[in-house]
């Protein structure tokens, strides 16, 4: 078999590296090694920058034996893939290891310097520096350059980023997949709180928007679900997460009131009844029944109340949240390009919560109970009502 020509002697490669003993495929130019990989698109092949100066003779001989076998052990994008896997990751919620798939896909795709992928960098080459640089750049954003496609500045999504890494390094430490931990001691973000909460006018033009879209004909010009004007009221009236309005069953619904099943560590409690939430309810009651009635489809009805979720897709399977938010987004887009509230009162779904809060009557104690609030600290930030106080007195 042929060994293919000699190597030329370059004098600018690392002394410390034996060039008779360079693997086939890799070259050094401009202060990099890299391979050639064909392109996605089935064009010429493509310059990839595996490693850098201080690169080890062992380090390029294993570059090249992953290329040839395919395998990614040691890289960034392996331990991503490994933690997936793994019993800590399975006992998360489903929400949860939603987020994290995510996460894990924008720091795997992340472009370095050079136009490679964060998630083939091998873990022992990530430094604390690099981390910081990671959160800095997704926090204040970057700019298109010749290797790198421009960022948005997202602090908030900075640092989700950064507390996804660091959980996953420190597993790897555990499984002796990393010696360290480089994201321990990173410095995160500073968000802006924004609880984005409607104005009462602005609530009250966007329920009687979704109420009027929700009564027209299914998937035709101006149409919007007709689950979400009923949503939106016991989002606001029993103070829900938009998890938390998915998961209500007929098991929540009790002679006195809606049970709210919270989440992230809040107290369970029964909001009473109003006009408002009955006729909410009756409509995703009735909702649900005519998608599992449709067509004599004989959807089979879980006996259970608990299991008789009440929001449902089209499908009649449970309303997922992701579902949920996407519908909400198409919903209030719309609503701005309809004139119906100005960009400045655009609000989200979880905004309905803290006007809810807000709106409660009582001091802050009766607005904590109704929350579900272990602490007053979390409802001071979901009471947004200015306090009116008297004077001082001369004594």
């Amino acid at each position: 078999m042929s060994m293919g020509r000699k190597r030329k002697f370059k004098p600018d490669i690392p002394t410390h590296i034996d060039q008779l003993a360079l693997p086939r495929g890799i070259y050094w130019d401009d202060g990099r090694w890299f391979i050639y990989t064909p392109h996605a698109e089935g064009g010429r092949a493509v310059k990839k920058t595996v490693a850098y100066k201080s690169a080890r003779l062992s380090d390029l001989h294993a570059v090249v034996e992953a290329q040839l076998l395919g395998d990614r052990r040691g890289t960034l994008r392996f331990l991503f893939d490994r933690f997936h896997e793994s019993m800590e990751f399975r006992e998360l919620s489903t929400d949860t290891q939603d987020d994290y798939r995510r996460y894990a896909v924008a720091l795997a795709s992340y472009a370095c310097k050079d136009g490679s992928a964060l998630g083939d960098v091998l873990v022992e080459r990530i430094t604390t520096p690099v981390v910081q640089r990671l959160v800095e750049t997704f926090a204040i954003g970057r700019d298109a350059n010749r290797y790198q496609p421009a960022l948005p500045a997202t602090p908030s999504k900075a640092n989700h980023l950064y507390r996804y890494l660091r959980r996953t390094l420190a597993w790897g430490v555990r499984s002796g997949l990393c010696a360290r931990n480089p994201a321990v001691g990173v410095r995160q973000a500073k968000e802006v709180k924004r609880h984005r909460m409607p104005t009462p006018g602005a609530f009250e033009k966007v329920l009687a928007f979704a109420r009027e879209r929700g009564a027209l004909p299914s998937h035709t010009k101006g149409s919007c679900p007709s689950y979400l004007a009923p949503v939106m009221v016991l989002a606001y009236s029993a103070r829900l997460r938009g998890i938390e309005v998915c998961t209500l069953t007929d098991a929540h619904r009790r002679h006195e009131g809606i049970h709210g099943q919270r989440r992230k560590g809040s107290r369970d409690s029964v909001t009473e009844w109003d006009e408002e939430m009955v006729r909410a309810w009756d409509d995703l009651v009735a909702r649900r029944s005519a998608i599992w009635n449709r067509d004599g489809r004989n959807f089979p009805v879980p006996l259970r109340a608990e299991n008789r979720v009440l929001l449902v897709e089209q499908s009649g399977n449970p309303m997922a949240k992701s579902s949920l938010d996407s519908s909400w987004q198409r919903f209030i887009t719309l609503a701005l390009r309809e004139g119906v509230i100005d960009k400045e009162d655009r609000f989200s779904l979880h905004g309905l919560k803290h006007r809810g809060v807000t709106d409660t009557v009582g001091n802050r104690g009766d607005k904590q109970d109704a929350a579900g609030h272990q602490s007053p600290v979390t409802t001071g930030r979901y009471d947004h009502d200015l306090p009116v106080v008297k004077p001082p007195r001369r004594r």
